[in-house]
C-alpha cells in the first residue's frame, strides 16, 4: 500500500528520555514506517546552519559552536539550568525542524510516517500530527537505563527531565500508549498501532475517493 506524495498521514511519538521510543520507532522502521527524528534535526540543523548558530549564540551571550561546531556540555550547561533561555533556544529551532519535516513528508508516501520527538507537546508539534503514541516507561527504569548506557550522571538525567513534560500530562493528549517496562512487550502494542494507522488511512482515502465501501 503506498500512500500519494504529500498525502501520508503523521504520527507523533514522544516519550520521556530514556522512556525507549527510539526502540520503538526502529520497530515501525521494520514495518516499513518511515521516521523522521526530530532530535537528529535539531542537531543537523544547529551544526549546519550559520545564522541560526548566531541567533543561538545571541541567546546564550556567548559563543558556543567555536569552530563552527556545537559545544554541547556548555549548552545543556546553560539551558538546563535556566528554563527561560531553553525557551528561548528553542524558540528559534523548533520552526527551523518542523520546516524541515514538513519538507520531508512531501517525499514520503507510506500510508503514515513518524515524526519522533521528545517535547512533542512541548513544542506544539503534536498540532501538526494526524495521531500520537506515547512511551511510558517507570521513572526509576528509564534513570537506571541512561546511568546503564554511561550518557549522563544521575543528576543531569534529572535536570533534563524536569524540563521535560511527564507522562501524567502526555497521556491526556495521546492517542496511543506503549508501555515499555522490563516486562512489557512493545511488539503487540506496535503492531496494534500499525493496524489502527493502516485502517485511519484507508478510511481517509475512501472519502478522498468519493467511496463508501
Amino acid at each position: 500500500m503506498k500512500a500519494a506524495p504529500g498525502h501520508s498521514l503523521k504520527l507523533g511519538i514522544t516519550g520521556g528520555i530514556g522512556s525507549g521510543k527510539s526502540t520503538v520507532c526502529k520497530v515501525f522502521a521494520v514495518l516499513g514506517i518511515p521516521v523522521f527524528s526530530a532530535d537528529d534535526e535539531a542537531k543537523r540543523i544547529q551544526e549546519n546552519d550559520r545564522a541560526l548558530q548566531d541567533r543561538i549564540s545571541t541567546i546564550a551571550g556567548k559563543d558556543l559552536f567555536p569552530g563552527g561546531r556545537l559545544d554541547r556540555s556548555e549548552m545543556a550547561r546553560l539551558i538546563f539550568s535556566d528554563r527561560s533561555l531553553l525557551q528561548k533556544v528553542n524558540s528559534v529551532v523548533h520552526p527551523a525542524v518542523f520546516h524541515s519535516f514538513e519538507e520531508w513528508m512531501k517525499n514520503q508516501k507510506s500510508p503514515y510516517s513518524i515524526m519522533e520527538a521528545a517535547i512533542l507537546f512541548e513544542s506544539g508539534a503534536f498540532r501538526m500530527m494526524d495521531r500520537v503514541a506515547t512511551v511510558v516507561t517507570p521513572y526509576e527504569e528509564r534513570i537506571g537505563r541512561l546511568v546503564a548506557g554511561n550518557r549522563f550522571t544521575r543528576e543531569q538525567i534529572i535536570e533534563r527531565m524536569k524540563n521535560q513534560a511527564d507522562d501524567e500530562s502526555r497521556i491526556p493528549g495521546s492517542d496511543f500508549i506503549i508501555f515499555n517496562s522490563e516486562n512489557d512487550m512493545i511488539i503487540p502494542a506496535v503492531l496494534g498501532i500499525h493496524g489502527e494507522m493502516l485502517k485511519l488511512y484507508e478510511k481517509i482515502n475512501r472519502g478522498r475517493n468519493g467511496t463508501t465501501g
